[in-house]
């Protein structure tokens, strides 16, 4: 019982309920699909304007409920192909994505907030932060689903 009490009073140190101490039960995907081919233009703080196409790909197999899990890659002309994952959750997703030269120290982590146009394609905004490209960077990228 102490054990338990402890456990408790853990989870409650940390802003969690009790709920939030049990496993999530696996169950199908039933989260937005953003698949597909994503026409963005982005601004780097470093290198400025660019243009590249984003392809999202879901990993079904490991995604369960509202969690989406994604193959990441955007292909920027001029500067490579970028390759990572992503994972989502509702209409919100963290992105970790490198550079294919890995001696460029040119990789880091995203965040994209989906949101569906009336033509039922998707749009999405993504903050991102490299820590080691050129002494730590940072941009914004907008894209659109063809």
């Amino acid at each position: 019982m102490k054990y338990c009490i402890s456990i408790f009073l853990l989870a409650a140190a940390f802003g969690a309920g009790a709920a939030d101490v049990t496993p999530p039960v696996a169950g199908a995907f039933g989260g937005p699909d953003f698949s597909g081919v994503y026409d963005c233009t982005g601004q780097d703080q470093h290198e400025g304007a660019y243009s590249g196409t984003v392809t999202l790909q879901i990993v079904r197999a490991h995604s369960q409920q509202k969690y989406g899990a994604y193959m990441f890659k955007l292909e920027a002309p001029g500067f490579g192909a970028y390759v990572g994952e992503g994972v989502a959750q509702g209409t919100t997703m963290a992105v970790r994505f490198a550079l294919d030269d890995a001696g460029s120290k040119d990789y880091g982590t995203g965040i994209a907030n989906f949101t569906r146009a009336k033509n039922g394609r998707w749009s999405f905004r993504k903050y991102y932060f490299e820590p080691e490209y050129k002494g730590g960077n940072h941009g914004f990228e907008d894209c659109a689903q063809r």
